[in-house]
């Protein structure tokens, strides 16, 4: 059997990385494919006769406003938001290499904070979801379950103040490992893997956000709102593990270097 060439080995390892990275940017296109958000309000309906006010413009504000939130018996109710590629027909199902930048301006109002009014990012998995959040009674500004990794800001939130939340998912070229950053007002957390059986978000998950409030029996005033503008979401272009190790073995200046002579030759 004929040794393959260094030239031969380079091509055929040029060619993988060409096909790693060309799969990487077709999830990249798939994220930016979304246009629309599919709303959900009432996915619990534990107070019925609470009344409720719904403004769907996306993606320039989202509003779910729950008024007399009050009876004997019954939780909470749930209104939710979810990222959509079809014009708002259907969730987009995101997969595990689906890697994004996502943003939004929030504004949660409870009257009164306590019992909780919670609003935030919400993804939806078959493993558990994941919230990252802020809530009127905690004042926290928290994220955890599911997928992502526990974390907590420093800073505190109150009722009725503006806060931008934003997460980034991507492959961590240091670890390998798919991480995320959650960023609140500007302020970052540390780079945090996903350590879940799958690593990285579960093919099939949603995202998007929800507004949460809890029963109040004995206030027949119980009121509260979610206010969610400036909502972005935009694809990020990683390469895939095998790529990474390829282009880690010095094959990207010759892959490089043969995109320049076709595109000469084409002149």
């Amino acid at each position: 059997m004929k040794t393959p060439t260094i030239l031969q080995r380079r091509t055929s390892s040029a060619a993988l990385v060409t096909l790693c990275l060309a799969a990487s940017q077709a999830a990249f296109a798939q994220v930016g494919s979304i246009n629309s958000a599919v709303i959900s309000p009432r996915e619990w309906n534990d107070i019925p006769g609470a009344t409720l006010t719904t403004i769907a413009s996306y993606p320039s504000v989202i509003v779910f406003s729950e008024q007399n939130v009050s009876q004997v018996g019954g939780y909470a109710n749930r209104d939710t938001w979810r990222f959509s590629n079809n014009g708002g027909t259907s969730a987009y199902a995101f997969a595990n290499n689906d890697y994004f930048q996502v943003s939004m301006t929030l504004q949660l109002i409870g009257n009164p904070t306590s019992p909780r009014k919670e609003a935030g990012f919400l993804l939806n998995t078959i493993g558990g979801d994941g919230q990252f959040i802020v809530n009127t009674d905690g004042h926290e500004i928290v994220a955890f379950g599911g997928p992502l990794p526990f974390y907590a800001f420093p800073a505190t939130f109150d009722s009725s103040e503006i806060v931008t939340l934003g997460m980034t998912y991507f492959l961590d070229s240091n670890t390998g490992l798919r991480s995320i950053v959650y960023s609140a007002n500007g302020v970052n957390s540390p780079i945090l893997a996903l350590s879940n059986l799958e690593q990285g978000i579960i093919d099939g998950s949603t995202l998007g956000g929800y507004f949460q409030i809890q029963n109040n029996p004995n206030n027949p005033s119980n009121f509260g709102a979610a206010v969610f503008q400036n909502v972005s979401i935009s694809g990020i272009a990683v390469p895939e593990p095998s790529a990474v190790a390829l282009l880690s073995l010095g094959v990207l200046p010759f892959v490089l270097a043969m995109r320049r002579r076709q595109t000469k030759a084409s002149l």
